[in-house]
C-alpha cells in the first residue's frame, strides 16, 4: 500500500481541507477509526454481507467472458476457445468489485455501454495509477509550483475519483457505510475519506495477483485441476451459498496465498519496535525501523519446501501444523491491511466461477481460455 499513502500526500498537501482516512493517521485517532473500520470490513458478520455483492460481480464477469468467448472463439459451440490478455478485463472486474461493496452500487464495467459517469470515472482510476509511480521518485511541492502536465492530470484525477465517491456515498445506501452512518460514530466526510481510500488502494493491488494466479494455474495443469475438482465438490454440497462453497474448497485460499507469496504486491512489511528487541544476536533499539523482505522470503527454502514450485496444498498442512507467520502479504496485527477480507474474498470467487466455465493455459506470453460451459452443472 506505500503509493496510495504517498499519492494522498501528495494530493492532501495541494487541498489544505482535505480529509484523510485511515491510511494517513497515526495514533490514537488512528486507533479509534481503524477500529470501528474493523467491524464493518474485518469480523466474520461483515464478510457475510459483502460476500453476496462480490458474488454476482464475479458471476457477471464470467458470463461477459463467456459471451465474448462464444461470439470471439473459435471451435464448436460449448467447445469454443480464445487467446487473451486477462490483465485489462481482470482490471475493470476489481474496480466493479471495490465500488458494489463500498459505494453500493454498479459502475457498469461489464456491459457494452457504460455510462458516460462510468467511462469517466474509468479513465480516472486508470489515470490515478498511471501517474502514481513517477510521483514517488519526485518531489510534489516541486510539481505542484511549476504545475507540471504529470502532476495536473494526477490530482484532476484524486479530484474526480473523490467527487464520485462522496455523491455515490451520499445517494446510496452501502453495506459499508450504512451502519457507520447510522451509528454516527464516524462523520460523514471521514466514511466517504475512508471509503475513497479503500477503493483506489484495492484495484490494481487485487488484479494483478489475479492475473499471477491464473498464469501459475494455467503452467501447471495439475494443479489447476485439483483446484476445479475441489471448487465444483464443494458448489454442489453449498445449495448456492457463496460462503459455504469457499469453506468447502480451502486450495482457492491456498491459491491466493501461494500466489502472493511468490509474487508479493508489498515490498516489504515495516514496524517500529516500541522497546529494544534483539533479533538473531543483533540488538535493535526502539524506535528503530525494521524490515520483513516478502519477496526472499517467499522463496527461500529455509522457510518453505521447494519453494519454486506452485502448490497451494501447502497452506492446508501449514494451518494444520501451526506453522504460521509465513504468510504475511496482508501484514498482521492492528495494523493489517483494512480491505484484507474484501480482497481475499474477491480473488477467491473469482478463481471459483472461472474454474467453473473454463480451461486455462499458457500460449507463449498470454493466456488461452477453452470454454467448457456445456459440462458444467449447478446446483441452485
Amino acid at each position: 500500500m506505500y503509493w496510495i499513502v504517498c499519492v494522498c500526500v501528495c494530493v492532501c498537501e495541494s487541498v489544505s481541507e482535505c480529509v484523510c482516512g485511515v491510511f494517513l493517521k497515526n495514533g490514537t485517532e488512528w486507533r479509534a477509526d481503524r477500529l470501528l473500520l474493523n467491524r464493518e470490513v474485518m469480523v466474520t458478520s461483515a464478510v457475510r454481507r459483502f460476500l453476496p455483492l462480490l458474488d454476482d460481480v464475479a458471476q457477471d464477469f464470467c458470463r461477459s467472458l463467456r459471451h465474448r468467448v462464444e461470439t470471439e472463439g473459435v471451435g464448436e459451440t460449448g467447445q469454443r476457445s480464445m487467446t487473451l490478455d486477462p490483465s485489462p478485463d481482470l482490471f475493470r472486474f476489481a474496480l466493479e468489485a471495490s465500488c458494489h461493496v463500498l459505494y453500493g452500487e454498479r459502475i457498469g464495467l461489464f456491459s457494452s455501454s457504460p455510462s458516460e459517469e462510468a467511462e469517466r470515472f474509468i479513465w480516472a482510476v486508470e489515470r490515478m495509477l498511471a501517474t502514481t509511480p513517477p510521483l514517488l521518485y519526485l518531489p510534489p511541492r516541486l510539481l505542484l509550483a511549476l504545475r507540471a502536465p504529470l502532476w495536473t492530470q494526477h490530482a484532476t484525477a484524486w479530484d474526480h475519483i473523490f467527487s464520485h465517491g462522496f455523491c455515490s456515498v451520499s445517494v446510496c445506501v452501502c453495506v459499508f457505510a450504512a451502519e457507520l452512518m447510522e451509528a454516527g460514530q464516524l462523520s460523514s466526510e471521514l466514511i466517504k475519506a475512508n471509503i475513497t481510500e479503500l477503493m483506489a488502494g484495492g484495484v490494481d493491488t487485487t488484479a494483478v495477483p489475479l492475473q499471477f494466479a491464473l498464469f501459475e494455474m494455467a503452467r501447471n495443469p495439475g494443479v489447476q485441476e485439483r483446484v476445479r475438482a475441489q471448487v465444483l465438490s464443494s458448489w454442489q454440497q453449498a445449495s448456492g451459498s457463496p460462503q459455504k462453497a469457499l469453506q468447502g474448497a480451502p486450495l482457492l485460499k491456498g491459491t491466493i496465498k501461494e500466489t502472493l507469496r511468490l509474487y508479493p504486491v508489498g515490498i516489504t512489511v515495516q514496524r517500529y519496535p516500541v522497546r529494544d528487541i534483539v533479533l538473531q544476536n543483533y540488538h535493535v533499539p526502539a524506535g528503530t525501523l525494521v524490515q520483513v523482505c516478502l519477496y526472499p522470503l517467499g522463496r527461500s527454502p529455509e522457510v518453505f519446501e521447494r519453494p519454486e514450485r506452485f502448490e497451494p496444498s501447502r497452506w492446508s498442512l501449514d494451518a494444520a501444523s501451526g506453522g504460521g507467520f509465513r504468510s504475511l502479504a496482508f501484514g498482521f496485527g492492528s495494523r493489517q491491511c483494512v480491505g484484507r477480507r474484501i480482497a481475499e474474498n474477491e480473488m477467491q470467487l473469482l478463481l471459483m466461477h472461472v474454474n467453473f466455465y473454463f480451461f486455462f493455459q499458457l500460449v507463449a506470453k498470454t493466456i488461452f481460455l477453452k470454454s467448457k460451459i456445456s459440462k458444467i452443472t449447478k446446483t441452485k
